[in-house]
This record gives structure tokens, C-alpha cells and sequence, in this order.
């Protein structure tokens, strides 16, 4: 019997594929076996399946973001600017999908992740080398934070090399450079693995950009993009540090970190910055 006298008989529309024997299937382009058989609980309590769906669901998205960067990057190196904006409107996009999940996961209460809680050992968001990843491409640098791959050879050696990769902020500030905007060289040939620092030369390039906007419009589109992405990855770190402190308090990390106090921390470090001091100056 083929596809069609079958769906004849189950109601189905005529075009409508039931015969997966030779031809590739929803399931197996997805590979929904190896996903869907990838949730391995360490207790028995209901709630942890929650937990590992949550933080598997965000290294997904995190690989996208991962992948959108990178394409960004790229166009902007080659002075390919308006490519880049797709992606980067992307990045914002999933952003605020991240963003979301912590609601979902602080339906979990402090009394339940108890309940599991010492069974993750010392597993951590922290060792997130993915997010780690994010950090680095929008211009947070931190070569301590590499320790934590030191037991994984190749993972470390990627980790290094994007360590020493410009952020989409040091392509950004060369794009400056390229359309004639005086920007000091010792921006332009900075070493990329510290952490990026305010510079006059780089606010100042930025306000004619602002306020040349029909002459610069792809500078200045671009420039709003990434207040966009640094705007959402604040709100990712807040809703991160709020649902911690809603679930364990002031508790200790499982990894070792302060919890809380940490993630406070972090809130400080600040994407862009000329991006946002240009706006008390216009």
C-alpha cells in the first residue's frame, strides 16, 4: 500500500509523506533521539528535569548566538556592514529568549532545589564555556577564566584562541578607522585578549558618527545594534543573579563562587562603553 491509499484511509491529505523507510524524517534531521535521550537526572525528584532542560535549552541558543557573532564579526572586518544587521537583530532576539527562561526556572522554589541540589556536585553555569564564549566576542576578556578548561585540551586551546580574537567591538572601532574617523592607534592595535577601556579618541568618533547620521547610517545602525546586545546581556545577567538570590540566597555557588555577591559583580562590567557615554554628550 503507498503513502496515498494509506492516508485515504486515516483521513490524511493525499500529499502528505507517511513513509519514513528510505526517506529522512522530522526526527532525523534533528536528530531528536540524541536530544530527547540527553536529560539524565541525578535524583529522583520531579523538578531537576526542569533544571536540565532549561540549561540545555540555553546552550542552544548560546551556540546560535555563537554562530550569528562570529558571521558578524566577519562582515564587519571586511567592511561588509549591512549584512551584519540581520544578524545581529538575531542575537537581540535570542537574547530575550535566554532572558525569559529564568522566569520559567524561578517557578522552581528554594525548598524543592534542595531536594537535588547537592547532587550536581561541583557543576556550574560558571563553567558555561559557551557563554564564556559570548563574553569574550562582545569584549569582556579574562585569561583567569580559562582555569576552569584546563582539564579539556582542546576545549582550553579554543578558549585561548578566542581570548586572542578581536571582539565585535574591536571590528566595530577598525570600521571607524576604515571610513576616515580618527581613532588613536593604540586602539586599533590593542591587545585582544585584556578586556577593552574607554578611549577619547574612540567617544569622539562615535558623537560625529551620531551627529553625521545621514553620512555615517551604517555606522550609526550598526552602533544601535550593539547597544541593543549589550542592553540584553545586562538584563541576562540581572534575571540571572535575581533568580539565583529568588532560589538559593546568599548561599555559595556550587562551583566554588560567592553566588549572589558574584553575579553582582559582574552587572559592573559594562559593554560599549563610548556607545553609552556619547549620550550625555550630544
Amino acid at each position: 500500500m503507498n503513502s496515498e491509499e494509506q492516508n485515504r484511509g486515516t483521513g490524511l491529505e493525499s500529499g502528505i509523506q507517511t513513509d519514513f523507510r528510505t526517506a529522512m524524517s522530522y526526527g532525523d534531521y534533528l536528530h531528536l533521539d540524541k536530544i530527547l535521550s540527553s536529560q539524565h537526572r541525578c535524583s529522583d525528584h520531579h523538578d531537576e528535569m526542569l533544571f536540565i532542560i532549561i540549561h540545555q535549552a540555553s546552550e542552544l541558543w548560546m551556540k546560535l548566538i555563537l554562530h550569528e557573532l562570529k558571521a558578524a564579526i566577519g562582515c564587519i572586518r571586511r567592511n561588509d556592514l549591512e549584512p551584519s544587521f540581520k544578524m545581529l537583530s538575531r542575537v537581540s532576539r535570542i537574547q530575550q529568549q535566554l532572558i525569559q527562561s529564568w522566569s520559567v526556572l524561578s517557578t522552581l522554589t528554594p525548598a524543592e532545589y534542595m531536594e537535588f541540589r547537592d547532587k550536581l556536585g561541583q557543576s556550574s553555569g560558571f563553567q558555561s564555556y559557551q557563554n564564556r564564549l559570548i563574553e569574550f566576542a562582545l569584549g569582556n576578556k579574562n585569561a583567569h577564566t580559562l582555569a576552569v578548561f584546563q582539564h579539556q585540551k582542546a576545549l582550553y586551546e579554543q578558549m585561548l584562541q578566542a581570548l586572542h580574537e578581536p571582539s565585535i567591538y574591536d571590528a566595530a572601532i577598525s570600521a571607524l578607522a576604515v571610513r576616515g574617523l580618527p581613532v588613536d592607534e593604540e586602539v586599533l592595535d590593542r591587545d585582544w585578549s585584556q578586556s577593552y577601556q574607554p578611549n577619547a579618541s574612540v567617544e569622539e568618533a562615535w558623537l560625529t558618527v551620531y551627529r553625521n547620521v545621514d553620512q555615517y547610517w551604517d555606522l550609526y545602525e550598526l552602533a544601535e545594534k550593539l547597544v541593543d546586545i549589550g542592553s540584553q546581556q545586562q538584563l541576562w545577567r540581572f534575571n540571572h543573579m535575581t533568580t539565583v538570590e529568588r532560589i538559593i540566597g546568599h548561599k555559595q555557588g556550587t562551583g566554588g563562587s560567592s553566588g549572589v555577591p558574584y553575579l553582582k559583580k559582574a552587572l559592573d562590567q559594562h559593554f560599549f562603553p563610548e556607545l553609552w557615554s556619547l549620550r550625555t554628550k550630544l
